[in-house]
């Protein structure tokens, strides 16, 4: 299955990863590669992960992430990146606004 990552979700993904290099060097871009590793994943296995808020749900392995996606018209498209660590409200909302 061909996945796309929408620009909310590379958004997401530079906020997370300027995040990490804040914290330490290189951990930035370690963060990026999971979470790309954990993306390209949806190739194999889109539509077996839990449904919430409307959107099928991929927790990351590594990072605290979830990565928000919907199979459209035969693609994994992911619409957001999000830090589990927020309020869900605010995840909801970030969901809403998303698609």
């Amino acid at each position: 299955m061909k996945v796309r990552i929408l620009r909310s979700g590379l958004e997401d993904l530079a906020v997370g990863r300027r995040f990490y290099d804040q914290r330490a060097g290189g951990i930035g871009g370690y963060f990026f590669d999971s979470l790309f590793s954990e993306i390209d994943s949806l190739s194999l296995f889109a539509g077996i992960h839990r449904v919430q808020f409307g959107f099928h749900r991929l927790l990351a392995r590594r990072f605290p992430f979830a990565i928000y996606y919907r199979i459209l018209d035969g693609e994994a498209v992911v619409f957001r990146v999000l830090d589990c660590r927020r309020d869900p409200n605010w995840i909801q909302n970030a969901l809403r606004k998303a698609g």
